[in-house]
């Protein structure tokens, strides 16, 4: 038995994907082709560099389907799809982020149709779908928070927590709601130790009925395997980016606004996510060590939120 490289439930023999999975990423039964080699894309990248509207350090390569749905084609314009390659930096971030993207549907966190898909050569590759392009190729409007926190890109890690509220409070249609579903994601950043949630890292998407929302979640993965001791926040909370306790965390509820049982309540879920998660590191395509290394950083954030909970 193997796990499928989309959602990590069990295949059957060598199946690599299962055919629901492969549909609801590509809107086809069979698995699109994809040309190239590892190698290959490090020089597709480097070319597209700054060419893309995606932004980051890591390479990406943006790409669309053919028209038959058969094969995944490069795009400098237009692609539906951002491929991530495993960085000449490092290792096995593909597999990280998957498994970190595979958890957070656990909390109930939303996200774009992802998966891992392999190379000519076997190298797997992180693929997600841009959730700012509609079936028919319009184009929604993103803003990350970055531009909305009028803050130019080099200053993407001179913001807070706090901050990311107040911008959602002045723009998002239903404050209270998206202030929600970004303090679920502060919160589980936090409990993968994602080191990396800057400023551009979070987005309002405008839907074509007007509504602003938060977007759906991206670039979610435990820096720390990369990074070792890379242990705090990104964007501080309560002026600190690290130590954070139970009590930090219901106190920027309040900060929030967010209603106090309420906040018990996703304080709880993230708790009651452990086993459920530990399962899912397991069956992904970490390397043995990085599943042991993300067990342990789960297990001890979670003993830091049942700690005070009695």
């Amino acid at each position: 038995m193997r796990a499928c490289l989309i959602c990590l439930e069990r295949t059957k023999g060598a199946v690599e994907h299962h055919t629901a999975c492969i549909e609801r990423l590509f809107g086809t039964s069979v698995l699109p082709t994809l040309d190239f080699e590892l190698g290959d894309l490090y020089a597709v990248a480097a070319q597209m560099a700054g060419k893309m509207s995606i932004s980051g350090v890591q390479e990406k390569v943006s790409l669309r389907l053919s028209p038959d749905k058969s094969r995944l084609d490069v795009a400098e314009t237009g692609g539906r799809y951002i491929l991530k390659p495993e960085p000449s930096r490092y290792s096995a971030l593909p597999q990280n982020e998957h498994a970190s993207m595979c958890i957070a549907s656990i909390v109930e966190i939303e996200t774009p149709p992802f998966g891992l898909i392999r190379l000519k050569d076997g190298a797997l590759t992180y693929i997600i779908k841009r959730f700012d392009r509609l079936d028919h190729g319009t184009k929604l409007q993103v803003e990350d928070f970055c531009q909305l926190g009028e803050k130019p890109l080099r200053e993407k890690y001179e913001g807070s927590a706090e901050l990311c509220v107040r911008i959602l409070r002045k723009y998002a249609s239903e404050p209270l709601l998206e202030i929600s579903k970004l303090y679920r994601l502060l919160l589980f950043g936090w409990w993968i130790a994602n080191g990396d949630m800057h400023l551009k890292n979070f987005s309002l998407l405008t839907l074509p009925d007007t509504t602003r929302r938060l977007s759906p979640a991206y670039d979610l993965v435990c820096t720390q395997l990369a990074i070792p001791g890379d242990d705090g926040l990104a964007l501080p909370m309560g002026g600190r980016n690290k130590k954070f306790t139970r009590r930090d965390w219901l106190d920027f509820g309040g900060y929030c606004g967010i209603p106090k049982k309420a906040v018990e309540r996703i304080v709880a879920s993230q708790i009651g996510a452990l086993e459920v998660s530990i399962g899912i590191i397991d069956r992904s395509f970490l390397p043995e060590k990085k599943k042991k290394e993300y067990e342990k950083i789960v297990r001890e954030h979670t003993a830091v939120l049942v700690a005070e909970s009695s």
